[in-house]
């Protein structure tokens, strides 16, 4: 994989990029996001993409102090994070976890940060449909079972850019009754990523997992890294880590050896 290209680095140089990665904290800082921002990066690689990220510069969007209550911290997060992508002037973002995408499309615009933001999911539905990125259509089928994340399906309405990501692997993906809008939480939205479930209270990752696993899938692909990390833990909790595993869309397309 190339050297990933730093935003201060190419407008010093007076380059020109078509949009930026937004890497988020669990991309940046959790080992087991990170690599799936190194396939995301592989991918964008492979199309000769013209990215950059913000690296040091990035700041978390601020959606976990929001969804905990912290309003100030939120604020004071989002219009430093303004700040420094009105000082490139940004325009396109293309983001790898659906809470950032949510809080930079439907929140940073009510503080004056209004850019045009995607899901990598949507943007690898549209390289793949543009005929960018090249997929082998002639694998075996294999069949997976496919996790709508909240903030990409409940909250913003994508479904369909993963599933046909998906679609075009020869994938068949094993529908849950509850998907798409009756889909159900991983457990960790709302801040819960960061602390443990109310006393009494019943697991979601792995009421979710157990969802899942009814499908008789034995993998599991999820379009967000907070997802990917209770999914994971559900399947531990079950004692079904040598059986099934989780996966992301873009190691997922690694994953078929499309290169």
């Amino acid at each position: 994989m190339n050297q990933v290209p730093i935003m201060s680095e190419i407008f010093a140089a007076g380059e020109q990029i078509d949009f930026l990665f937004w890497v988020g904290c669990a991309g940046n800082f959790d080992a087991r996001a990170q690599k799936i921002t190194r396939a995301f990066c592989k991918i964008l690689d492979h199309v000769n993409a013209k990215y950059a990220i913000l690296g040091d510069e990035e700041k978390c969007t601020g959606d976990p102090a929001r969804r905990a209550g912290n309003e100030f911290l939120f604020q004071m997060l989002a219009i430093q994070n303004i700040e420094t992508l009105n000082s490139y002037q940004i325009k396109n973002i293309v983001c790898t976890c659906p809470h950032c995408f949510n809080t930079l499309k439907n929140e940073y615009p009510g503080l004056g940060g209004i850019y045009h933001v995607l899901h990598y999911s949507e943007f690898l539905d549209e390289l793949i449909k543009t005929g960018k990125l090249k997929v082998n259509t002639h694998i075996e089928s294999q069949k997976v079972a496919y996790h709508d994340s909240c903030y990409l399906g409940r909250v913003n309405d994508v479904y369909e850019a993963p599933r046909n990501v998906l679609e075009s692997l020869n994938t068949e993906i094993a529908e849950m009754t509850r998907s798409r809008k009756l889909g159900m939480c991983c457990g960790a939205g709302g801040a819960q990523m960061f602390k443990e479930e109310e006393k009494g209270s019943i697991r979601v990752n792995e009421e979710r997992v157990t969802q899942l696993l009814d499908t008789g899938a034995t993998k599991i692909i999820a379009n967000c890294p907070f997802c990917i990390t209770m999914l994971q833990d559900g399947v531990k909790a079950k004692d079904k880590q040598d059986e099934v595993t989780v996966y992301d869309i873009s190691e997922w397309i690694i994953q078929q050896n499309i290169f």
